[in-house]
């Protein structure tokens, strides 16, 4: 694979020379992870300038050298390898000062650019981290148990991050130029990319991306976390198994996406669901799923498929649910209209800091759609299709809170009528920088009692809300 193409003085006539390292392809089983799967992966060393400025000069020698098309073939751990015995050899060419272990960095840098997404796949990496923000070359931030920190990995230049945002977005079949400046997109493991690039990011291109756990998060799992009570997350589970259409409101960050997959897994595996999103990221366990996704227009300004569109299509594929992972425009008119057509048990997140903010907004959505309703009939519809609205909040001390679990019982003249059976009360703050407060019941009897009388789960429910 690697051929001695040299930068330094050819041998003399007849002298010995090294063989190139001698490529072969291992089929063995793979090396036992050194980590127990519970125990968290080790903090990323920060890579030095000293490392960076070599990358920069050994990676484009370090490609004459090597055969793309048998190093594509290689493992990870093969190609790292070969790629030590490369390095070692350039950098004693070029005349670069590295120990062993800026010499491992260097290849695990080379490594990162070849295989995966440079310097952000250590981030990637990390279970602790949630968000990866990177502004421009220089700067990248990460999100960590709710607080951003800025780190020390940094790309080479502008073009480097160019170079990983069109990676990023030509797996999902899109691109990112000055023709199409921003785009959302996915990585493989279905976490959420919005890429930014010049002349609309003024510094530099810009990537946000908004990490999945690894771990099955599931309600139950939420309550010993602390981000609902364990009665909340019984009512949940009933409203859920119940078929209620849930609206789950929340700013950007607050948790909405994981609450929805953890509201999704009280769906029953012989039902058909159809998820509609902008950008897949929905992780739903069921064996009946149909996942749709939105695309752009091309070069020519032609073949975009709006929500709307996919929305008005699933009505026609059968579905026993469907799911928005966000709706933030016309198509509140078609996800109301399928509520109210027996498409019971649909779910869909929307961007509000409170419940009656988050109906006030689905109002104003339908009136995008351009088809001219008089309010009251606009209302009529929203009381009848939402059931249950779950407010979700990042609070300051980093911990996402389900802050309000509000019914929608219907209507009273012009005006939706809604009850409120859970609410967190702020109690005050902690040595520890954490807040206190706890999660209250009002009491009340669920004005959707009856329909889980249906289910058979109506005295649970009633235990739960007290």
């Amino acid at each position: 694979m690697f051929g001695r193409r040299g930068i330094g003085p050819e041998p003399p006539a007849g002298a010995a020379t090294r063989p190139p390292p001698k490529l072969t392809v291992v089929c063995s089983e793979p090396a036992a992870p050194a980590l127990a799967p519970d125990a968290p992966p080790p903090t990323p060393v920060p890579v030095d300038d000293k490392v960076q400025e070599a990358a920069r000069a050994v990676q484009p020698l370090v490609l004459q050298r090597i055969d793309s098309e048998a190093a594509s073939r290689l493992e990870r751990p093969e190609l790292g390898r070969e790629l030590s015995g490369v390095v070692a050899e350039l950098a004693a060419e070029l005349k670069l000062q590295l120990n062993q272990r800026e010499q491992g960095q260097l290849v695990d840098l080379l490594l990162n650019d070849m295989l995966g997404l440079g310097p952000l796949e250590p981030l990637l990496a990390d279970e602790a981290v949630t968000d990866i923000m990177v502004n421009g070359p220089r700067q990248i931030y990460v999100e960590r148990k709710g607080k951003l920190t800025l780190t020390g990995a940094r790309f080479r230049d502008n073009a480097h991050v160019m170079a990983v945002a069109g990676r990023i977005v030509s797996q999902v079949g899109r691109r990112v130029d000055e023709s199409s400046p921003l785009v959302d997109a996915r990585l493989a493991d279905g976490s959420r990319v919005n890429i930014i690039i010049p002349p609309l990011a003024i510094d530099g291109p810009s990537i946000s991306i908004r990490k999945f756990s690894k771990r099955r998060i599931d309600l139950d799992l939420m309550a010993r976390q602390g981000n609902l009570s364990p009665e909340m997350a019984t009512v949940l589970k009933i409203a859920s198994r119940s078929r209620l259409n849930i609206l789950i409101s929340g700013g950007t960050g607050s948790g909405k996406t994981t609450l929805l997959n953890a509201l999704s897994q009280m769906i029953a595996a012989d039902e058909r669901v159809v998820t509609i999103e902008d950008a897949a990221e929905l992780q739903l366990q069921q064996p009946h799923v149909v996942r749709l996704e939105t695309r752009p227009a091309n070069l020519e300004g032609r073949g975009e498929i709006t929500m709307r569109e996919l929305v008005k299509n699933a009505l026609r594929m059968r579905p026993d649910r469907i799911i928005l992972g966000e709706i933030r425009g016309g198509e509140a008119l078609d996800m109301l209209q399928a509520m109210n057509t027996g498409h019971d048990g649909s779910l869909g997140t929307i961007h509000a800091n409170r419940p009656r903010e988050a109906l006030t907004r689905l109002e104003n959505m339908v009136g995008m759609s351009g088809v001219a309703l008089p309010a009251q009939a606009v209302r009529t519809q929203i009381a009848a299709a939402v059931h249950l609205i779950v407010q979700i909040s990042r609070m300051r001390d980093g911990v996402r809170r389900v802050t309000s679990i509000t019914e929608v019982v219907g209507m009273e003249g012009e005006v939706i009528t809604t009850q409120e059976l859970f609410a967190y009360r702020f109690e005050g703050e902690g040595a520890d920088g954490m807040l206190k407060g706890r999660f209250e019941s009002a009491g009340l009897r669920p004005h959707f009692a009856s329909r889980a009388e249906y289910f058979g789960l109506d005295r649970l429910l009633l235990e739960a809300v007290g």
